[in-house]
């Protein structure tokens, strides 16, 4: 295998070294289930309890309030059925239009069951507007939930002011943290945030773990019933090596913040600007405050899938803003959501950069990409000046 590029961080993230070593002797000699009464398998527990601190210490949280899952879709899926149980005399729920399908599809699912969902809209940044969301809260609303940082965009929200105004109107706030988590500070302790989502893989731990933040003293129903395991909050014998490293991982993301927040935010930054040299190129959501690791950046009159099948030939790993696979004509909901240019929106390509990331992989983008661009663009039957007979036929349908 030759060298891998891999610019694709928020799809997932390699394990830390760190993290596997941590994990590695509960495949060996650990093995014991933490529910056990013999000192073999209960002397776990104390494993489960050290991950549970420190995730707890990276989010401001207290451990009591912290819950393993078995990943983000499982944390956000648990979030809103838990609040329709919970209050079962209420009808509405409010989200935005750019969220991740963990909710907008089960959003969508609890419309055909007879619930009243309001979607909120961006402005061209890729921004929602706090004015919106204090028009659609009504007494009748359960749960407001607001991702905190968006997957294609990197565009961060102001979920603290949302969950105060939600509170305000009595309703419950819940956030998707799964790409905000180890990239931007988080302190759950002053926000007036009552549930929130992270997945393990999104910040240098395995795939299959994630957690959901429960505040306490709020109305819970669990969604997986069963044992006691994780207070009755969450049954299933408890994932100790991954809890394990989930924990080192969680402390080694509240070490690297600092870096995120310089070293790979300059990359970015680096990259961000080599792309835009490229003509008839834009940043999405480059308006709006973003994530210090992603840049979300669309190429006029090209697809974003030829652009990463080229891109994917030199090693580099990307990935498009956008679900136009073979099936479909649809750009991303997001970048529709945000009404970028049907000419622009198909050819949009993310890249999303994580510590390990360094300038000459950076570079190397820098110089690979440019001439692809040009390449597509020869032989794209709408750039510059022939005649743009198919763009509308992309969107057969209007999307309000």
């Amino acid at each position: 295998m030759e060298k891998v590029y891999y610019f694709d961080n928020n799809a997932t993230s390699r394990v830390a070294p760190e993290v596997a070593k941590e994990m590695e002797p509960f495949f060996n000699d650990l093995y014991g289930n933490p529910s056990s009464m013999h000192f073999f398998g209960g002397g776990n527990q104390k494993y489960l309890d050290l991950g549970r601190e420190r995730v707890a210490k990276l989010l401001g949280a207290e451990p009591s309030e912290i819950i393993f899952t078995s990943c983000g879709t499982e944390s956000d899926s648990t979030a809103i059925w838990s609040t329709i149980q919970a209050y079962p005399e209420k009808n509405h729920f409010i989200t935005t239009k750019v969220e991740h399908p963990a909710v907008l599809n089960l959003a969508k699912h609890m419309e055909m069951k007879g619930y009243r969902v309001t979607y909120l809209p961006v402005d061209g940044a890729g921004q929602i507007n706090l004015e919106d969301l204090k028009l659609a809260l009504t007494p009748d609303t359960a749960l407001v939930s607001i991702m905190w940082a968006n997957n294609e965009t990197g565009v961060v929200y102001p979920v603290e002011e949302a969950a105060r105004i939600a509170h305000a109107k009595g309703a419950l706030f819940h956030t998707d943290a799964v790409q905000a988590v180890g990239k931007i500070p988080i302190n759950l302790k002053e926000t007036k945030i009552d549930l929130l989502s992270l997945s393990g893989h999104k910040l240098h731990a395995p795939k299959g773990i994630g957690v959901l933040y429960a505040r306490k003293g709020i109305r819970f129903a669990p969604f997986m019933l069963g044992g006691h395991q994780e207070h009755g909050r969450r049954a299933g014998t408890e994932n100790v090596p991954y809890i394990a490293g989930l924990g080192k991982a969680a402390e080694l993301a509240a070490q690297n913040l600092e870096k995120e927040n310089s070293y790979v935010k300059g990359l970015r930054d680096r990259l961000e600007t080599g792309l835009l040299k490229i003509k008839n190129s834009r940043v999405n959501g480059g308006g709006a405050s973003r994530l210090p690791n992603t840049t979300n950046v669309s190429f006029e009159y090209i697809e974003g899938e030829s652009i990463l099948l080229m891109l994917s030939e030199k090693g580099i790993c990307a990935s498009s803003g956008s679900a136009c696979t073979s099936g479909s004509l649809e750009p991303s909901h997001v970048l529709m959501a945000m009404s970028v240019p049907q000419t622009y929106a198909h050819g949009s390509v993310r890249f999303s950069l994580s510590v390990y990331n360094t300038q000459e992989e950076v570079d190397y983008i820098l110089k690979e990409l440019p001439p692809i661009i040009e390449r597509l663009r020869a032989i794209s039957p709408f750039a510059d000046g022939k005649p743009l007979f198919g763009m509308e036929a992309c969107d057969p349908h209007h999307h309000h």
